[in-house]
Parts: C-alpha cells; sequence; structure tokens
C-alpha cells in the first residue's frame, strides 16, 4: 500500500506535527506534501523525513512562523498543484487546507480532520483572536467568503473523514455534511513518567500564548490566590499576560523536549482555561499521573475524568478557576490510574486504529470502483484483516492484537 501524507505547512511545533510524527512511525517512506515548510520553526525529525512543498516555499515570507498566513488567498491553489500520482491513499492531516489536495480516481483520500476551517467556520472567532489591521480587517471578509466557498467544495473530495474527537465529528458533519468516525490524537506516553516524590509546589501551563487560549484566566486565577504558577510557551499575549500577573507567576518561555517532561511530572496541576478541539497537553500531564483543572467545553470533556483525573469548571471566568483550583486540594489523588487513563491515547495505539481505518477504506474505495482485488464485493460492509483485525473490530481468535478501535474505562484499566 502506497501512503503519503499531506499536512497544512510545518511552520510550528504543535500537536498536529506531532500527529505527522505518529503517522510518518507507521508508515516510514510516506513522504509529506504541504504548502510551506521551515525547518527551524517545527520539529527537527521532518529534517529526516521526506518532505515536499508547493510554489509557496519559494516565497520567504510565507514559509515565515509569523507572517505566513498573509499568504491564506494562495493556499487553495498552493495544494491543488501539489503532485500526488501514484499513490493508493493519502491522508491529509488538517485544520484548513490539505483535504484540497488533488487525488487521482483509484487513490483514496482520508482527512483526519482537527477542525473544520476556523476561519471559514468560526470567522468571528478567528477575527477576535488574530492582530489584524484596519485594512486586513476590510479585505478578510471578501477572502474568507471565497476560502468558505472553497473549503465546502475541497471537503467533497474527501472519500472518508477521521475526526479527532466527537467535538470535531459535529462540526464535520454541520459544516460539511459528512459522516466522520473518531479517532483521538496520540500522547507520546513514553516521553512522560510518574515521578516518587513530585514536589508538586506549583501549578502550571504549557501553551502558545494566544487570545483564545485564555492563559489570562490561568494568570490573574494564581495571581489572586497567591500561588505559584509556571507558564510554558511563547506567543503574541506574552506582554499583556506579563502585565496581569503576580509575583508568584513564572513565565518560561519555549521549553524545549527534555525539559517539559520535569515540568509535567512536578506541577500540582496542569491548567487548561481554553476551549480547544481536543487538546494534547492534558494527556501529558495526566500521562505523568498529575491532575487537569479545565474548562467544560471542546475536547476536554471526552478526555478529562472529573473527581478522578481532575475537575471542571463551568464558566470562563478567574472566579470559577480559582474555585476549581480550591477544590482540586479536596481530590484525592491516584497517579498510577491517572497515567493508565492516559495511556489508552498512546501513539501505538493510535497507529493501530489508523491503519486498521487505513486497509478498511481503502478496500471500500476500491470496491466502490468495482474492483474486486481484495474480494470484496460492492454492498460489502466488512472487509478482511490480514490477519490485524476482523471487519466487526473484534480481533480474530488467537491474534494477540487487541481490538484497536476499542478503548476501555477508566475502571477496566484499573
Amino acid at each position: 500500500m502506497r501512503v503519503a501524507i499531506a499536512h497544512d505547512y510545518l511552520v510550528q511545533a504543535g500537536g498536529a506535527e506531532r500527529v505527522i510524527e505518529a503517522m510518518h512511525g507507521l508508515w516510514h517512506d510516506a513522504p509529506i506534501f504541504t504548502s510551506v515548510y521551515d525547518p527551524a520553526s517545527t520539529l527537527k525529525s521532518f529534517q529526516q523525513m521526506d518532505v515536499r512543498t508547493s510554489f509557496l516555499q519559494r516565497w520567504k515570507w510565507a514559509r515565515a512562523n509569523k507572517t505566513h498566513k498573509l499568504a491564506l488567498p494562495f493556499f487553495p491553489m498552493a495544494f491543488e498543484q501539489l503532485d500526488v500520482r501514484g499513490y493508493d491513499v493519502i491522508v491529509s492531516n488538517t485544520t484548513s487546507f490539505a483535504k484540497g489536495i488533488i487525488t487521482e480516481p483509484e487513490c483514496c483520500h482520508i482527512c483526519y480532520c482537527h477542525t473544520p476551517s476556523r476561519f471559514a467556520w468560526r470567522y468571528h472567532e478567528y477575527i477576535a483572536q488574530g492582530n489584524y489591521s484596519k485594512i486586513q480587517r476590510r479585505l478578510l471578509p471578501f477572502i474568507v467568503h471565497f476560502l468558505r466557498t472553497w473549503d465546502l467544495g475541497a471537503a467533497s473530495r474527501v472519500d472518508y473523514f477521521l475526526s479527532n474527537s466527537y467535538n470535531i465529528a459535529r462540526r464535520v458533519k454541520k459544516y460539511y455534511g459528512r459522516d466522520s468516525e473518531v479517532l483521538y490524537p496520540p500522547v507520546e506516553a513514553k516521553r512522560f513518567q510518574i515521578v516518587p516524590n513530585p514536589t508538586a509546589d506549583y501549578f502550571l501551563v504549557v501553551s502558545r500564548l494566544q487570545v483564545y487560549k485564555r492563559v489570562d484566566l490561568a494568570v490573574q486565577a494564581c495571581s489572586k490566590l497567591g500561588i505559584p504558577l509556571k507558564v510554558a510557551g511563547g506567543g503574541p499575549e506574552l506582554e499583556r499576560l506579563k502585565a496581569m500577573a503576580g509575583p508568584t507567576v513564572e513565565f518560561l518561555g519555549r521549553v524545549p523536549d527534555g525539559q517539559v517532561e520535569g515540568l509535567f511530572a512536578n506541577c500540582k496541576a496542569f491548567l487548561f482555561p481554553g476551549e480547544e478541539d481536543f487538546g494534547i497537553a492534558p494527556l501529558e500531564a495526566m500521562a505523568s499521573g498529575r491532575p487537569v483543572i479545565a474548562y467544560r467545553a471542546g475536547g476536554a470533556t471526552e478526555t478529562v475524568v472529573e473527581g478522578k483525573t481532575g475537575v471542571f469548571f463551568e464558566e470562563q471566568s478567574v472566579d470559577a478557576l480559582a474555585e476549581a483550583i480550591e477544590r482540586l486540594n479536596r481530590l484525592s489523588i491516584d497517579p498510577p490510574a491517572i497515567r493508565w487513563h492516559a495511556e489508552r491515547y498512546d501513539v501505538s495505539a493510535f497507529q493501530a486504529r489508523l491503519a486498521y481505518f487505513a486497509k478498511k477504506y481503502l478496500a471500500l474505495h476500491r470496491a466502490k470502483l468495482g474492483q474486486y482485488q481484495f474480494g470484496v464485493s460492492p454492498d460489502a460492509t466488512v472487509v478482511p484483516t490480514d490477519g490485524i483485525v476482523s471487519g466487526n473490530g473484534v480481533a480474530p481468535a488467537g491474534n494477540p492484537v487487541a481490538n484497536p478501535l476499542h478503548i476501555g474505562s477508566l475502571e477496566e484499566r484499573r
């Protein structure tokens, strides 16, 4: 099976880029098609991969982390001109443009959707989060109208959707009118460990410092309570956050891998005050055996277990977060149980499920084309397994591989 991976742009190091690492770990020879690539701004592992870029790569400002979004009107053309002939499966890992890649009829295009394009379908939030000039704000509605139309057309080219959470699956159904199956993003659990005697003397935020992340709530709540908070990450909100911070708040800047694990392992709790499509950082904290305090919205509602792996607060206010911090002090922490919960989302589980979906969708795609290489009739509802998993999602007898579609409960893991 010849596989290629497509991604919007490689100019930052976030959760979506970690997903590509996991995908490439499953398909080592798969090239990565993208619009622009800046090795200095993203994960170093991409330097060992076959990264193929669009014509935008020749525009220096288009591949710079701080200015690449100025190329917004050109991204559709960039992906439509990429040559992806000769592959059986294309997996687009995207929040926006990569799903617009044009594939051959024989190729099965699977879109792993982190969210339908924010600029198109959550336009007012997108504008509120950006630092745009008056001229840009006047032009953006016209550009976004065009991009919204293009985005809907691009979604129609996708053969099968995978959503990174039920939260996103609802959006995919609403905006694209498409059904999707859920595949949670991976957390590299082996990077994180429970330490025997954590200091647990500070709260922690690890995040890009952008408006919608609502790090301001964490800064103000911890300043109000007079408790230590460490903030790891950089972004346009940094100076504003520093201005409102009390003496107990420490800004660490961008913390490299190898150091962030220690921050997770020794924190009292991880604070997650924004509404995210999914959110990998809370799972990294839980993989370290540490609880999470999260706003009850978005992806956090699918990963945090109230009273067991953390607590929720109901509204995005300083008082609500402060109350949740105080409530955490009454919670009995069981680090091994918290880590077991996080291991359900490990890279190995993600790769097993992704491999299953790729085989399943390719077989169904070929069946629809009237090709019978896999021995599947056009009206079949199950697919052959190659000894991995049966079409009904149950491992064949004698197969040591557990059902890759089953995610046990926290109680089962205990």
